[in-house]
């Protein structure tokens, strides 16, 4: 997708602003002047004022100025541009897009993953929590080939691992027969047969926040009975590298260093995806406390071992 000329503009001033942190009007315009979109020409102020608008109305960004501090630009609510908010992911997006498109003569070189193909679930979800309407889906889960039909009030989406996820909110009044019933469910869009939209209004709970719902998680296992806990890693040779450039967690920070390693300590509910990412990362990752969770990853790591001198032995021609 080739990204249109004003979109590239509206990029490159958000990301300018950004990364200056608070800019003159006249740094701005000396900064546009060395880019291939000026073609030499100045940037206007009555064209930057209706970009700023147009970033504002398009993007949820604005661009405020502080007056008394020699009129300097800054990004009014960049904590709308944190790693998982939408307007970073779109700007990123936009911004990836249109270099590829731009390089299209290397195609062959440029390797990507594929992006989940759920336009269609993705509108009817979102057109649902535009208008407060319950949804209803025909789910299969994983181990099963009967898929369920459920309903349920649409809370919030979630982009992980190019996989789209809806959480849905159910609630049951009580009654004679049965009690209350209150709880969250998240369903993967790769597994949802067919959906559609009912005519059942709902509100939203105003004290429910979707980031906070899932900041004390790894993914999106959302195990209510997994208490949250301090977690400290040892990431060993490069591992200690990757984890300080993509963090596993948004509260990871490092707490120590040796001469081949680096710990780390987190805070979340150790889930079993977490413990799946960290088994996965073999002898470069270390479990150092709690120490109930050391033991687990330790005992995975035993039976996986297992697992293969198991297979070996089987596949040993007969008499040996």
């Amino acid at each position: 997708m080739k990204i249109p000329a004003k979109f590239k503009e509206y990029i490159w001033l958000v990301n300018t602003i950004r990364k200056a942190r608070r800019i003159t009007f006249a740094e701005i315009q000396e900064k546009w002047l060395d880019t291939d979109m000026s073609e030499g020409v100045e940037l206007t102020r009555s064209t930057f004022s209706r970009h700023r608008i147009a970033i504002e109305e398009m993007f949820g960004i604005y661009i405020d100025c502080d007056r008394k501090n020699g009129y300097q630009y800054f990004i009014g609510n960049d904590d709308v541009l944190h790693n998982d908010s939408v307007q970073n992911w779109m700007l990123s997006t936009l911004s990836v897009s249109n270099i590829i498109s731009e390089s299209l003569s290397l195609q062959d070189r440029i390797l990507l993953q594929p992006v989940p193909a759920e336009g269609n679930y993705l509108k009817m979800v979102i057109d649902a929590m535009k208008k407060n309407v319950r949804i209803e889906v025909e789910y299969r889960k994983y181990g099963t080939d009967r898929p369920n039909r459920l309903d349920f009030e649409p809370y919030c989406l979630k982009l992980f691992k190019q996989r789209w996820y809806v959480l849905g909110h159910f609630h049951r009044d009580a009654t004679e027969e049965k009690p209350e019933s209150d709880y969250f469910g998240l369903f993967s869009f790769d597994r949802i047969m067919s959906m559609s939209l009912t005519k059942v209004k709902f509100r939203i709970d105003p004290d429910f926040d979707a980031q906070k719902y899932f900041a004390e998680f790894y993914g999106v296992l959302a195990d209510n009975g997994t208490a949250p806990e301090h977690i400290v890693l040892r990431a060993y040779g490069y591992e200690r590298y990757y984890l300080r450039d993509l963090p596993i967690h948004e509260s990871q920070h490092e707490i120590g260093h040796g001469e081949d390693f680096a710990d780390f300590e987190l805070f979340l509910r150790p889930t079993v995806d977490f413990s799946g990412h960290i088994l996965s990362r073999g002898s470069q990752l270390k479990v150092l406390s709690p120490k109930w969770l050391a033991d687990e990853i330790s005992v995975m790591h035993k039976e996986a071992a297992q697992m293969y001198e198991t297979e070996e032995e089987d596949n040993l021609p007969n008499g040996q």
